[in-house]
């Protein structure tokens, strides 16, 4: 996986903003039963492709906008003994910091309505599970648009396993990553594991 980082110009950013609400809106159409059994399939291959996650302590996100879910898999690992966080917004434009998550703890919505530990300790995660709204084959994401994660993982250190997660559709030639782009370690979908060397 290799790709070309580019200076972020008006042609870019339009098109990655027309990219990610193209693929926002693919991914809202998808029926329960496909997203469903796509979140199963893409669980499987992450305890496959990664069968030491209840040793390390792993962050994973809240499905939103009907991103991949996780909770089972964050579920049964904490069921093994493991760690898992989720991200917390700590102010804008500060990198997020990690809250242990277990079923079954009360959480409160963050000021983009996402539900958030209010309470567990602050952990530095080892593995990053994080959703992606389009990928390319070199490792590159399109998110938000916040740089949330982009700031996270250029602070962290050391730097965890970071591997994204999304359905097969959300692949495509080329996210033109920009300069401040970081890439992916890895992408899991619903039939693909895709890795780069480290």
């Amino acid at each position: 996986m290799t790709a070309s980082l580019r200076d972020n110009d008006d042609a870019d950013r339009v098109f990655r903003a027309e990219l990610r609400r193209t693929m926002l809106a693919r991914r809202g159409a998808i029926d329960a039963a496909s997203h469903a059994n796509a979140s199963a399939a893409i669980r499987a291959r992450l305890r496959v492709a990664f069968p030491d996650l209840a040793a390390r302590i792993v962050g994973f996100c809240w499905p939103v906008q009907n991103e991949p879910d996780l909770r089972p898999l964050a579920e049964a690992l904490v069921a093994a003994g493991g760690r898992v966080v989720l991200p917390v917004v700590v102010r804008a434009g500060a990198p997020l910091a990690f809250r242990e998550w277990w079923p079954g703890q009360p959480l409160v919505p963050d000021r983009y309505d996402i539900p958030t530990p209010s309470d567990g300790d602050f952990l530095t995660p080892q593995v990053l599970l994080l959703p992606v709204n389009a990928f390319d084959g070199a490792g590159y994401r399109i998110g938000y648009g916040g740089g949330f994660f982009d700031r996270t993982l250029a602070a962290l250190s050391p730097r965890p396993l970071v591997v994204g997660v999304g359905f097969d559709f959300q692949q495509v030639d080329s996210t033109r990553p920009q300069a401040h782009d970081i890439p992916l370690d890895a992408i899991v979908t619903e039939t693909a594991l895709l890795q780069r060397q480290r």
